[in-house]
């Protein structure tokens, strides 16, 4: 046997173990990429089982922070006999920030955008409290105060609350 008989020999038994080794090697690459796709898709789809109800609870306390916040439903809390306009504006002021800052780990579950929106009805709903007192005599009652703030909601346009639910209603229905 010559050398170039067993070169011959080597290379019939070796080409076509490497082409079995590198069918095999390429065939479980792609099974490999393919279990790790699936796993991840697995894992996805088990977030979204965790974090749907949290968002879909995000919107709902959201949509109950606004209606809390309302002008109306705070004076109808929060009113006493005898208070005075700034214990009522100081009173309804707390609230609202007092709801807001119970409300204030939902911006998790929600879009930038939608968070933004809430934060400017906290700040208008505040200053339209603080606006009206000021605009009022000082010896304006609670009565007179209630009186001018429904006054001014009732000029008002559009309404900052109506907005940021109508906002919440929207993501919602886009999400699911």
């Amino acid at each position: 046997m010559t050398a170039l008989e067993v070169i011959l020999e080597i290379l019939k038994l070796t080409i076509p173990g490497l082409v079995v080794f590198i069918t095999v090697y390429v065939l479980l690459k792609q099974l490999t990429a393919q279990l790790l796709v699936n796993r991840q898709m697995d894992q996805r789809i088990d977030a979204q089982k965790i974090s749907i109800p949290h968002r879909l609870q995000a919107y709902e306390r959201l949509s109950l922070y606004c209606e809390r916040i309302s002008i109306p439903n705070l004076i109808l809390r929060l009113r006493h006999e005898d208070m005075t306009v700034n214990s009522l504006k100081w009173a309804m002021m707390q609230a609202i920030q007092q709801e807001y800052e119970h409300n204030v780990t939902q911006q998790v579950y929600v879009s930038e955008a939608l968070w933004t929106i809430l934060r400017m009805a906290r700040e208008h709903m505040m200053t339209i409290l603080d606006a009206t007192a000021h605009s009022l005599d000082k010896t304006a009652t609670a009565d007179q105060y209630i009186q001018a703030l429904f006054a001014y909601l009732e000029k008002q346009e559009t309404d900052p609350l109506l907005t940021a639910l109508s906002a919440i209603k929207k993501e919602a229905a886009l999400r699911f």
